[in-house]
């Protein structure tokens, strides 16, 4: 001793010091295989995190509850959108026997008229027709009213304002501006066929005559929803009978349009029953919103807890291994089915929200809700797929289709810019000569069926009795179209799919690490008591045994 101070042992020192860097190289690898086990477990499927952990997995259980609902409330509004499109559809065909003379269901083409005669006798037989409606029509149309009084039809020309066409000496002289000349019938006037100047200032010229437009409105009630215990509806019907002469080729082609609208009876009054019976529907309607929104509220968390991890993952990962993530990496965090049942859950509320409108007859847009619902319960079906994911046979299958899906993206634009390049030159040059390629989305669905093997005999068989310049263009395009698209772009396709499927084979059956993120959390080191997880101080901490690994 000197100085009354101990003298240092060098050795003792060297002790403390390697005491010290084991003490912090502890902690980094506790810090480091907490946050693994974080990963591992955040990674697991429903299964997984309830044999970890013993939780219920409410999320899975409440997606299967919502596949049942949703598909129950699309069938349901299904069965009452096919009556209501069924009783369209058959007072169309109505409308069409009552005011078109001597038309029928197996009439080759569209109706059309060809003399000046018929289109004026046509005219007279349609006001008869409305005049004398509730003696015609076996069913239960009837005139529409507003205000205490009858709607009347009415009768409207379209003409050019001058037109001075001579055929024999090949001069015309035309002024195109449009001027249209109306008259009203109502159904307490009769007329008997012997010309319209003789009730009203009205005749057609049809050297100027472009159109001529026959518009009346006709009200019902749909019946037939009794017997599958729904209120009827009431139906207002707004006609439109058109006559078509733009083309002034001497052919007036006839078409009739239906305009519908539908809304609650004013007074009703079914036997047997008390009050609406839609009650359990709407009620059924607000419990699939309700768990719909659940269902948001639970992805949208996921989601964000899934981002959350990615920021820490990359501040980790370049902390302790100096290594920045890639995208690939990033986007594992973001789980693509959680956005699928997202995008499904928003448009099955939008949905059934407007079918509620539709119950209550508040609003009448069956072809939207129709999408909505139809679209989204495509989608919850689609999602079905997630869970499949679970078992391994089949969790290599969605692999590939998620794997493959870029470069199929990728391939399928490069050949949409031959197939369009195809699609013109068809249009242009075999279009005047052959009904399939008439236009431009003919020749898209002619080219797509040929491409699937339909029709092919009959595509080429109408080219024969054409020019032979058509005729041999029409051998050389068919020919190079089809020994492109079949026997090459649908070859690369199916050995696209079939060499990733093939990549994601051999990677599973040698447990090859493709990424940083992957090869991180499969170096987890198991805990030996396998039965027991570890809670930490942050909530999503656990060990997973190995045995609870099944993915």
């Amino acid at each position: 001793m000197e100085n009354g101070e101990e003298q240092s042992d060098p050795r003792s020192d060297v002790r403390k010091l390697n005491r010290l860097r084991w003490s912090t190289l502890s902690l980094e690898s506790e810090e480091v295989e907490d946050f693994r086990r974080r990963l591992k477990y955040f990674f697991m499927n429903p299964c997984e995190k309830h044999k970890a952990r013993g939780r219920k997995p409410w999320k899975l259980m409440l997606q299967i509850l919502k596949i049942a609902i949703i598909t129950f409330q699309l069938v349901s509004f299904g069965l009452s959108n096919e009556m209501m499109v069924t009783f369209k559809d058959d007072n169309l065909m109505i409308f069409r026997h009552l005011f078109l003379k001597g038309y029928n269901d197996h009439q080759l083409g569209k109706y059309a008229l060809y003399k000046k005669a018929d289109v004026n006798e046509h005219i007279y037989y349609i006001i008869n027709q409305y005049i004398n409606l509730p003696n015609l029509t076996a069913g239960n149309l009837a005139h529409e009213m507003v205000g205490g009084k009858y709607t009347p039809l009415s009768v409207c020309q379209e003409l050019c304002r001058n037109s001075s066409i001579d055929p024999e000496n090949e001069t015309f002289d035309i002024d195109p501006h449009i001027e249209k000349d109306c008259f009203s019938v109502y159904p307490m006037q009769s007329f008997d066929g012997s010309g319209l100047s003789t009730y009203v200032n009205f005749s057609l010229n049809f050297k100027r005559l472009l159109s001529v437009s026959v518009y009346l409105a006709l009200k019902s009630i749909n019946l037939q929803t009794m017997h599958h215990h729904e209120l009827p509806d009431c139906y207002n019907f707004h006609i439109k009978i058109l006559f078509d002469n733009r083309a002034h080729s001497g052919k007036i082609m006839v078409n009739v349009e239906n305009d519908v609208s539908i809304y609650e009876c004013r007074d009703w009054n079914v036997e047997g029953t008390s009050g609406r019976n839609d009650y359990l529907l709407l009620s059924f309607s607000s419990v699939v919103i309700l768990s719909c929104l659940t269902s948001v509220i639970l992805c949208v968390r996921s989601i964000i807890n899934g981002i959350r991890l990615q920021f820490e993952f990359s501040a980790f990962s370049l902390t302790f291994y100096n290594k920045t993530v890639s995208w690939s990496d990033r986007l594992e965090f973001v789980n693509g089915w959680y956005i699928l049942i997202i995008v499904s859950d928003m448009l099955t509320i939008a949905g059934s929200a407007l079918k509620i409108g539709i119950q209550t007859k508040y609003l009448t847009n069956y072809d939207v809700c129709s999408i909505l619902l139809g679209t989204a319960t495509m989608l919850v079906w689609v999602g079905v797929i997630c869970y499949l994911g679970f078992f391994q046979k089949y969790n290599i299958l969605i692999l590939t289709l998620r794997a493959a899906f870029p470069n199929v993206i990728r391939f399928c634009c490069c050949v949409a810019v031959m197939y369009l390049g195809y699609c013109f030159c068809g249009w242009i040059v075999l279009g005047p000569y052959h009904d399939k390629f008439r236009t431009l989305d003919k020749v898209t669905e002619c080219l797509f069926s040929l491409i699937n093997g339909d029709d092919m005999y009959a595509t080429f068989l109408k080219m024969r009795s054409k020019s032979y310049m058509v005729w041999l263009f029409s051998r050389l395009y068919l020919y190079s179209f089809i020994s492109i698209f079949i026997y090459m772009v649908l070859s690369l396709f199916i050995a696209l799919i079939t060499d990733t499927y093939e990549t994601i084979k051999h990677h599973q059956q040698d447990k090859v690490q493709v990424s940083l993120l992957q090869a991180f959390v499969a170096a987890h080191r198991d805990q030996p008591d396998p039965g027991i997880c570890q809670i930490k101080s942050d909530e999503t901490s656990c060990c997973i045994p190995p045995c609870y690994c099944l993915g």
